[in-house]
């Protein structure tokens, strides 16, 4: 029966009630399985059927069936080539290579795959094929093959499709995968509503013109759950996928130490594999955080208070200040002062403490060569002996600093590509910490406006975007404008509202530090400008510091320590 402009989820019937079920009825056999069943179950209705949905579901076999065949949705955007015929089914030997990879006879007759002889261009002659066939619409539109060396290829000039997109119509799900095994093994644990791209994905961009073709097919869909490959290809993949059909209607498959459907298949089974499909877990919406997302956070603030902020292990300078990753540290003072090499100290502090790897963008700290050699020099706790060199000591801090501290060396240093490259340290070499020293000499070049004020604001807001998004400590350093000196002839203490760009650095940096030094009693101070949290420090509170020329490391000056404008003896 052929039913005429009739629409189940806006897709025109093809076939109406193709297994010629009892029309109206909410019950019935199962065109799978009933007519395997012992005789006298045979008739038993252990079917139902939702002819609104087109959908049936069996009791017994737990299997789901279209009740209809469907007409293609959506217009061809232009002209295709397209296969004639399908080739015979598969032969023993082909039908039980599947077999060891899980898949079952009845399975490869119902997605109709199929063997023959094929001109196959990398072996340049003709080779016998696994031939998976694309239906749309009920009609045959493509081909792929698969040689017994693992060589594929489509039908030339046939329209790029997703594989069993047809058996998707009805569904209030559709699962993609990344191939057409893949989309078997799923079938096989009874998920029918799954689809495979064509042309498998890279490493670089994919072209998802099959989507183009199919998108008609995805937008009465509840969830889209995407189960490509866990490997490299397949995270782009994923991320192309959501970007293309939406974050809020996307669901993630996480295979834990496999790499695909047809793996999961073979190591956990039928059962396992169809729960863990169905258990994908939503993309979390970007910018938008839910309760259950931070539950773990509530409940582990109201059990043990604020979460300690990051030290470096200086008890005076930990005494007064900590900080979270995901933030940024503005630290000012005058040339000469001592600020980099003391953010320098923070550094070795955080790697030592935590074991953090530290990336530096650094053009005023050049050659890099002295650079490294600061920071051996406050490993070593002293000045290394040119006797030294090659010594066991001098190996393990070489190694120390080769494994933990990166320089990002430029001959045009940006701010966007001191973090392009910073999120490439963050993914190979897992850096929780990036310097820019000083913010003058990384300029950010996107930015167009003649106001210093709305400048700085955004390139602020590109470093907190930077620090949220791959969970980093970013420390920059800013030198203030032109300071004087005082009535009594001391240089005037430099405030964040002193860097150029004024107020802008206090209000959108997390933390600001002053290092400050004192000539005339050799000492150098750190006082706290800002500190965002009140967990994390306290606004106005200093520390002071001798400093090791040997090893340039800070060593606490107890008894000059204070807080606020009083001194202890106040």
């Amino acid at each position: 029966m052929h039913v005429e402009n009739v629409e189940i989820n806006g897709f025109k019937i093809d076939k109406f009630n193709q297994y010629d079920l009892e029309p109206g009825a909410t019950q019935g056999k199962c065109p799978v399985c009933s007519h395997n069943r012992q005789p006298k179950n045979q008739s038993a209705k252990c079917a139902s059927y939702d002819w609104g949905r087109g959908i049936g579901t069996c009791h017994n076999c737990n299997s789901t069936f279209q009740l209809h065949t469907y007409q293609r949705r959506g217009e061809r955007s232009k002209e295709y080539s397209a296969p004639e015929t399908v080739s015979p089914p598969v032969g023993e030997k082909a039908a039980a290579w599947f077999e060891a990879r899980g898949i079952s006879i009845s399975t490869l007759v119902d997605m109709q795959v199929s063997e023959g002889i094929e001109f196959m261009p990398q072996t340049g002659k003709e080779e016998n094929t696994i031939q998976f066939n694309y239906f749309m619409g009920g009609q045959l539109v493509n081909i792929k093959y698969r040689d017994g060396r693992k060589h594929f290829k489509l039908f030339k000039g046939a329209e790029k499709v997703f594989y069993n997109i047809d058996n998707t119509i009805g569904y209030d799900d559709i699962v993609i995968v990344e191939g057409e095994m893949d989309a078997l093994a799923l079938w096989e644990a009874g998920i029918k509503y799954v689809v495979s791209v064509p042309n498998g994905a890279t490493l670089n961009n994919n072209n998802l013109d099959y989507l183009d073709n199919c998108i008609d097919y995805f937008l009465d869909k509840k969830r889209i759950i995407i189960a490509v490959d866990n490997d490299g290809p397949g995270d782009m993949l994923r991320q192309e996928l959501v970007r293309r059909l939406g974050a809020e209607a996307c669901f993630i498959v996480e295979w834990g130490d496999v790499k695909d459907a047809n793996e999961y298949l073979l190591a956990q089974g039928k059962d396992a594999l169809k729960r863990v499909v169905l258990d994908a877990k939503p993309v979390p919406l970007e910018n938008v955080v839910t309760m259950r997302q931070i539950e773990g956070e509530v409940i582990d603030f109201v059990e043990n208070g604020f979460k300690p902020g990051y030290q470096i292990g200086l008890d005076n300078f930990d005494d007064i200040f900590s900080t979270y990753t995901g933030q940024f540290i503005t630290v000012t003072g005058i040339p000469s002062s001592g600020k980099s090499d003391f953010v320098d100290q923070m550094a070795v502090g955080y790697n030592m403490k935590y074991g953090w790897k530290i990336a530096y963008a650094s053009p005023e700290n050049v050659p890099t060569y002295l650079h490294a050699h600061k920071i051996m020099r406050k490993l070593w706790e002293g000045m290394p002996d040119k006797s030294e060199v090659h010594s066991e000591k001098w190996k393990s801090i070489v190694s120390n600093v080769n494994d933990n501290y990166f320089w990002i060396d430029m001959e045009r240093y940006s701010l966007e590509s001191v973090l392009k490259k910073g999120a490439e340290l963050v993914k190979r070499k897992g850096i929780k910490c990036l310097v820019i020293d000083p913010f003058n000499k990384v300029r950010d070049i996107d930015s167009h406006t003649d106001d210093v004020n709305k400048y700085t604001m955004e390139y602020l807001t590109k470093i907190e975007m930077f620090c949220k998004k791959y969970d980093v400590l970013v420390i920059v350093v800013a030198h203030p404008t032109k300071m004087y000196k005082t009535q009594s002839g001391e240089m005037e203490e430099p405030t964040m509202y002193n860097i150029k760009g004024g107020g802008e650095w206090y209000d959108a940096s997390y933390h600001g530090l002053l290092v400050h030094r004192d000539y005339d009693r050799k000492l150098v101070k750190v006082k706290v400008l800002k500190v965002k949290f009140q967990n994390l420090g306290e606004n106005g509170a200093e520390c002071w510091f001798s400093w090791d020329y040997a090893s340039g490391l800070y060593v606490p000056h107890i008894e000059q320590t204070f807080v606020g404008e009083k001194m202890p003896w106040e």
